[in-house]
């Protein structure tokens, strides 16, 4: 149970207002993204079809959190239960996606390694982040509405 804890957002564990309430997931998806499967180029062909979108949601939004406030790609990780491995390959879709890199690293050495995010980074979680609340404040009504008819 403390794991579940631990892996909501902050955005969640501020806005969450009982048990029954429901969570709003924000997912961005692009489209025309080069090298990625939504570019026109990328999508003739039928395995880039079934490929991932260039997408930026809360979990990607949360890793960034991590590692900011850890400083490093494989604490962040580990406090969102996926591997060094998995950890890295998102960090490196983000940094693939955006016109500059999310994150900025140092290989581990004598010195010992790191991450941080970049101005980038800060601006894009920033926005994110702002354009989630906004979201849940502008439909809040909405989405009580819809909950009100849920089977609890």
């Amino acid at each position: 149970m403390a794991r579940e804890t631990d892996r909501k957002s902050a955005g969640e564990r501020q806005h969450s207002s009982g048990e029954n309430a429901p969570r709003l997931s924000l997912r961005l998806y692009f489209d025309g993204v080069a090298g990625f499967a939504g570019s026109q180029k990328a999508a003739s062909t039928p395995k880039a079809q079934k490929a991932p979108k260039a997408m930026f949601g809360p979990g990607k939004a949360d890793l960034l959190e991590h590692i900011e406030k850890t400083g490093s790609i494989a604490a962040a990780g580990r406090a969102m239960g996926m591997s060094y491995k998995r950890a890295w390959m998102l960090v490196e879709t983000m940094n693939a996606l955006f016109a500059e890199p999310l994150v900025s690293s140092n290989r581990g050495g004598s010195e010992g390694g790191g991450a941080a995010l970049t101005q980038t980074g800060r601006a894009v979680l920033a926005h994110y982040r702002a354009l989630e609340a906004a979201t849940r404040n502008a439909g809040s009504e909405a989405i009580a509405a819809i909950n009100s008819l849920v089977r609890h």
